[in-house]
């Protein structure tokens, strides 16, 4: 069995503080309700989806066009036994140029295949950073409605 975090990546032809911004406007691109601030060091979010999944993030590292990474610091998934999987994990936004366009690889670091979300975690979490996040930076507007 492997232990790889999560990730995925989106390539998008805009700058990298085009993308930063985006990522830092949470409620925007993450269906649910998000409450609280990230725009920088020491933020506080909470995030959540009907009773299913609540999760409390703190802004540990912010790279303006480079990095963003979040603690998560409380969680309560109600369709999983441990209901604090993600908690102590990170969620990792890397940017960086490639080819002219602006890379950003997503890792949710912790989030592994021997978590009993790991299925249905990352495949949230694949349709949240390619179709929602994608969308709000090439578009404007984050997909909402994805579940």
């Amino acid at each position: 069995m492997t232990t790889t975090d999560f990730t995925t990546s989106i390539l998008v032809d805009k700058s990298p503080k085009q993308v930063f911004d985006a990522i830092n406007n949470v409620d925007q691109w993450w269906p649910g309700k998000v409450t609280g601030n990230s725009h920088k060091v020491n933020d506080e979010f909470e995030y959540r989806y009907e009773d299913i999944h609540y999760s409390k993030h703190k802004v540990t590292e912010m790279e303006p066009g480079k990095k963003v990474v979040w603690l998560v610091t409380d969680s309560k998934l109600n369709f999983v036994q441990d209901k604090t999987e993600w908690t102590g994990t990170k969620n990792i936004f890397d940017i960086s140029e490639k080819d002219g366009k602006t890379l950003l690889r997503f890792t949710h670091a912790g989030l592994v295949p021997k978590f009993e979300c790991y299925k249905d975690c990352s495949n949230a979490w694949t349709s949240i950073i390619q179709d929602s996040l994608y969308s709000l930076i090439t578009t404007g507007k984050g997909k909402m409605d994805l579940f």
